[in-house]
Order: C-alpha cells, then sequence, then structure tokens
C-alpha cells in the first residue's frame, strides 16, 4: 500500500517539473491511420475550420487586390514582406532555446546574412531603374551610379564581415549546433531569394506576369479544397494526407478555364500589361504590344452550328495562359507536396501560424515559389522577342559608360552614319 504525502514531506524531495512548449505535431500523430481517416469529408470539424479559412481568405484576397491596385513598388514592398516573416518562420524550425541563450547575438548573425542577400539580390534586379528614376537630377545621378558600381563589393564585404563575426563566436561543444544553423540560414537565404527574385521580376516586366500566375495558384488552391471538402473520397498522395484525387482534378479543370478567361480581363488594362521601367509611382502608358491586341479565328463549322455566333475574338496572350495554367495545375502543386514532407520531416504541423486557418506566409507560398520561378523562365524564353531594343540599348549605354565614353561614342556613331551616308 502507497503511503498519502503530506504537508511534512520534506520539499527538497519533491521532483521539479520542466513544463516544455508543446510542439504542434498533428501531421504526424495519426501517421498510422489509413489514408482515408484524413479525408476532409470525413472530418467532423470540418465546417467551423472551413469558416475560420475562409474568412482569412477573404481578408487576404481584399488586402492582395489593395496592393496590386497601388502598383508596382508596393507590391514589390508586400514581397520584402512576405520574405521577412518566411525567413523568420524557416529560422525558428531549427532553433533551439538552450543553445541560443548560450550565444547571444548568434540570431542576429542570421539577419545580417538575409538582409546582406537582400540588398545584393534587389541591387542586381532595379539597379537600372533607379538610374532611370534619378537621371534629371545630376548630383543623385552621379551617387547612384558610384554606388551601382560597387554594389559587389559592399555586398561582399558585408558578407565576409558575417563571415568572420560567424568564426569569431564559435563556442566549444556549440559547434555542431553553430555550422547547422548557418547552413541552414544559407538554405533559407538561396529557397527565399531565388523564388523572390523571379516574383520581382516579373513584376517591373509587367503586373500581368505576376498576378496571373500568382492568382492562378491560389484559384487551384481554394478549389483543390472546396472539391475536396465535398467530394474528395480518394487519397492523391501519403505525404499530404487530405489531398484527393477529386480536389485535384476539379482545381486543375477551374485553373484552366480562369486562366483563359483572367488573362482576356487583365490583358485589357495598360495598369496591368506595361512594363515599369523606372521606380515611380504613376499611371502608365504605353502600347502593349501584340500580345495584348485582339485577333479574330473563325469557328469550325460544326461548333458554330450549335453557337448563335462564327467567330471569337481572343487575345494572344490568353494561349500563353494556357500553359500557366496547365503548369498551376499539375506541377505547382508539387510544390506544396514537398512542403509536406518537409514538415513531416521536422514533425511539425504548420510553418508559423500567423495566418487564421491556413498556418504561416510559408504554407501560402510554397506553390507560389515554384510559379514565379516558371513565370519568368516562360516570360523571357517564349514571349519576350529576342531582338535588342533601341531603349535596353540606351539603358546599358547610360548605366556602364561614362560622360565621356557616352560623348565618344556618340562622336564615333556621327561618323559612322555619315560615312554610310556619303557611300550610299
Amino acid at each position: 500500500m502507497h503511503k498519502e504525502n503530506t504537508g511534512d514531506a520534506p520539499s527538497a524531495h519533491t521532483p521539479r517539473v520542466r513544463h516544455h512548449r508543446k510542439r504542434n505535431t498533428d501531421v504526424v500523430a495519426g501517421a498510422g491511420k489509413p489514408n482515408g481517416s484524413h479525408l476532409l469529408v470525413n472530418d467532423s470539424s470540418k465546417y467551423k475550420s472551413f469558416l475560420v479559412r475562409a474568412y482569412s481568405t477573404v481578408w487576404m484576397i481584399g488586402g492582395f487586390a489593395l496592393i496590386v491596385y497601388l502598383g508596382h513598388l508596393y507590391i514589390t514592398a508586400m514581397v520584402v514582406v512576405i520574405q521577412i516573416f518566411m525567413a523568420r518562420e524557416l529560422f525558428n524550425l531549427l532553433r533551439k532555446t538552450h543553445e541560443d541563450k548560450q550565444l547571444p547575438g548568434f540570431r542576429l548573425l542570421n539577419w545580417h546574412f538575409f538582409f546582406t542577400a537582400m540588398l545584393f539580390v534587389y541591387g542586381r534586379i532595379l539597379s537600372q531603374r533607379l538610374v532611370n528614376t534619378v537621371t534629371p537630377d545630376k548630383v543623385l545621378y552621379r551617387l547612384v551610379t558610384s554606388l551601382i558600381k560597387y554594389h559587389m563589393a559592399i555586398c561582399y564585404s558585408l558578407y565576409i564581415s558575417g563571415f568572420v563575426w560567424f568564426i569569431l563566436t564559435l563556442k566549444k561543444k556549440m559547434y555542431k549546433y553553430q555550422f547547422s544553423q548557418y547552413a541552414w540560414t544559407h538554405m533559407i537565404l538561396i529557397v527565399v531569394f531565388t523564388q523572390s527574385s523571379f516574383t520581382v521580376a516579373n513584376i517591373f516586366e509587367g503586373i500581368f506576369w505576376f498576378l496571373l500566375p500568382a492568382s492562378l495558384i491560389v484559384i487551384n488552391d481554394i478549389f483543390a479544397y472546396i472539391c475536396g471538402f465535398f467530394f474528395g473520397r480518394t487519397p492523391l498522395i501519403k505525404l499530404s494526407p487530405k489531398k484527393t484525387w477529386e480536389g485535384f482534378i476539379g482545381a486543375s479543370i477551374t485553373t484552366m478555364i480562369s486562366a483563359f478567361l483572367l488573362a482576356d480581363i487583365m490583358g485589357r488594362f495598360l495598369w496591368l500589361t506595361c512594363p515599369r521601367e523606372d521606380l515611380s509611382t504613376g499611371w502608365l502608358q504605353c502600347d502593349p504590344g501584340p500580345l495584348f491586341k485582339q485577333e479574330t479565328h473563325a469557328l469550325p463549322g460544326w461548333i458554330s452550328n450549335w453557337l448563335p455566333w462564327k467567330e471569337i475574338y481572343v487575345l494572344p496572350v490568353q494561349w500563353h495562359a494556357l500553359c500557366l495554367g496547365l503548369f498551376a495545375s499539375i506541377i505547382a502543386p508539387f510544390g506544396g507536396f514537398f512542403a509536406s514532407g518537409f514538415k513531416r520531416a521536422f514533425k511539425v504541423k504548420d510553418f508559423g501560424d500567423s495566418i487564421p486557418g491556413h498556418g504561416g506566409i510559408t504554407d501560402r507560398m510554397d506553390c507560389q515559389m515554384v510559379m514565379a520561378v516558371f513565370a519568368y523562365i516562360y516570360h523571357q524564353s517564349f514571349v519576350v522577342p529576342e531582338s535588342l531594343s533601341v531603349d535596353k540599348l540606351l539603358d546599358q549605354i547610360i548605366t556602364n559608360l561614362t560622360l565621356e565614353e557616352q560623348q565618344a561614342l556618340f562622336m564615333k556613331l556621327g561618323q559612322v552614319l555619315q560615312e554610310k551616308v556619303i557611300g550610299s
């Protein structure tokens, strides 16, 4: 028989209980259950989670629409904020509180590398547009061109200072943790900034090339959830137990239709189709080019017999949109599957909890990262004409040549043109 503890028992013998923050392991908690038990149709609380998710989605879409309306710079600022949140969530994934307390300032080192990478990436992407913005002001122009000239040296100096800082902070018995954090930080930088650099490049090629791919991913995600919610019966992949073939197929069909229709709607607005050559915020006027001008296509006889019209009007860009829609439907979801496997490896349900019903920012950006890279490569490979334009040549001359070199080029070009005129 066990004796009951009384107040006379010495408190020194009372074991100390350490309270640990419970990790969210819902993803792997039911790993041994049949795959079908995870489906949304079998979830008793699915309507509550549906409402929470729908409420968050409405707010996100509304905020996103407002930022798109404000223009290129505001969209870029949004991308920067998303990057910071993603980095924070990923940095926290492998952090250990006990080790961090023994390494004061170690977290600051991670952010030092992050902002150095940000300076390098955005400096490379936006340098020419910054020059175009300050060209009327001679003082600012000289300052900016000098900074751009030494941009790479500045970024390298910042990186080397962080590298030396890391070496000087190495602490005995902490080497393994510190080097794992160092490697993890660089992996985060590669993942985050590879995606973001392509995203920002898409924005300045024309908001259309950013907005359409991003919208297709959102549409695919929403309809995969809705179709799986109401009709999902057949599990799709073990990495994501709630994903179903019904949701995947339904979302694919909806995404392809949406791609064709959205391209027609977005392609009519110069604000979305015109590229931004500087960092101003004014309204844009440009020649949208043949991609955004309607073409007439006669319908085959066997189709026109069933329809009240004999021809249709299509923007050429709508055919490109179908390729983007196909990628968003078939390939981009694998970014989500990769993220699911990644979370299972670390035994967490979500990367964060900043978005109710969705998880963290990284949970929403997994497919967007894959899509942004594809959209940029597709645009550069199949949409942008190969020939150099006068504007691009002038941009390179203004950026890379000094005033004296520009004057010498002008004189030389005048001589060449004069000789051609005389020779003819």
